[in-house]
């Protein structure tokens, strides 16, 4: 964990408060997300004081050691987003999570399901903006934490389907950035064309070409790891699965390709997940490559850990499920991340009534399965499920 931010020291504010600055900046750092960004409406001073730097990535840091589970459900108009400790008491086989609020976000087209990156969502609403006939779909940003989003500037193109647009951090500049591709019939393939990359932050949003080297067409599965985008693609648009990874430098803008295929003899298939391996990138996955989910009938799942990209060097870790797995899974899971170095959380394709998570140990080979408490309109919907939320109070 990244823990230089402890370093800096808390900003001058001359403030009228009735206590020091350092001790407010510590007492507000403990408080949950939502009642700092309402304390921010509060007055001027404190919200200059909520926004200063110091005390976002003191939030940071102490939410970092706390990472929750983070559920999203959609439905015609939005999206809803929602939080629970991801361990309360990892000794039991099941235990109730009741969750708590976050944020409303309205949505008509498309919520990206991959982790989110360092607490901010990407994903792409349909508007009709004020002189024109007919609709664009924008790229918004938005941080359940606080319940802001920005809309991000049209993209210049003809084209209204089939544009990726990924969101990645850089620990070291501190700067978050959107990547987006278009995708494009040619010559026979659909490959990502227009690669643009466009930073927050910034008083004039503006997207910038870059350059790639190797024709592909992108998923939307990825998945930012210190300061690099990595998402899963493929160089030959007429087979259906993702054969090579690319990696994409938040610093230096620079593409790179990584040959998955070429190390493993397989493809990635459908239950194919993206995780954050103690810093590495990892691949997790149904060992049966003709599977799109994980379910009672599934033997074992196997984990590709992305060694060295410029070596294209991976290692393989095999985990075979208990026999216990069969009577605790009966319906088609999906992967949702992995929890330390030893828990495989999956989540329902299809949620039931209630919803819930499987938690599985793959060094003690035991299954824990934790039910969600919801509110009674939420039951039996569908809820996407994302491990290691850390909240960020950060604006941008």
């Amino acid at each position: 964990m990244n823990v230089s931010v402890l370093t800096f020291s808390p900003p001058v504010t001359r403030s009228s408060l009735p206590i020091p600055d350092d001790l407010v900046f510590e007492i507000f750092s403990r408080l949950p997300s939502k009642a700092i960004a309402r304390c921010r409406c509060l007055s001027k001073l404190l919200a200059s004081m909520l926004r200063s730097q110091y005390l976002t990535e003191l939030f940071l840091t102490k939410s970092r050691a706390r990472p929750r589970l983070l559920f999203a459900f959609q439905d015609d108009s939005e999206v809803v987003f929602f939080s629970s400790p991801q361990h309360e008491n990892p000794e039991e086989n099941s235990y109730v999570v009741a969750p708590s609020h976050l944020a409303c976000f309205p949505i008509s087209y498309k919520f990206s399901t991959p982790s989110p990156t360092s607490g901010f969502f990407c994903y792409v609403v349909e508007r009709i903006f004020e002189g024109m006939k007919d609709s664009e779909y924008v790229r918004v940003i938005c941080n359940p934490s606080t319940g802001q989003s920005l809309t991000l500037p049209t993209l210049k193109s003809s084209k209204r389907f089939g544009v990726e647009s990924y969101i990645g951090y850089d620990p070291v500049s501190k700067e978050f950035k959107v990547l987006s591709m278009e995708t494009s019939f040619v010559s026979g393939e659909w490959i990502s064309v227009k690669h643009r990359v466009l930073t927050l932050g910034t008083k004039n949003l503006t997207w910038r070409l870059i350059e790639c080297s190797i024709p592909h067409c992108s998923s939307t599965k990825w998945i930012c790891i210190n300061g690099v985008l990595y998402y899963t693609a493929n160089a030959d648009s007429r087979s259906y699965e993702p054969s090579m990874v690319v990696c994409f430098d938040l610093q230096s803008e620079k593409l790179t390709f990584v040959n998955f295929m070429k190390a493993s003899g397989k493809e990635m298939h459908g239950s194919t997940t993206l995780i954050n391996y103690n810093g590495k990138l990892g691949l997790l996955m149904s060992e049966d490559i003709s599977s799109y989910y994980i379910c009672g009938a599934s033997k074992s799942l196997e984990l590709w850990v992305l060694r060295d990209a410029g070596k294209n060097e991976w290692s393989e870790h095999v985990y075979v499920l208990p026999p216990s797995w069969e009577d605790v899974v009966s319906e088609y899971m999906r992967i949702s991340g992995m929890v330390g170095p030893n828990e495989i959380v999956l989540a329902p394709l299809f949620q039931n009534v209630p919803p819930y998570v499987i938690y599985y140990n793959v060094e003690r080979k035991t299954i824990r399965k934790v039910g969600i408490q919801v509110m009674e309109a939420l039951q039996g919907k569908r809820f996407y499920t994302f491990v290691n939320y850390v909240e960020d109070v950060k604006f941008l």
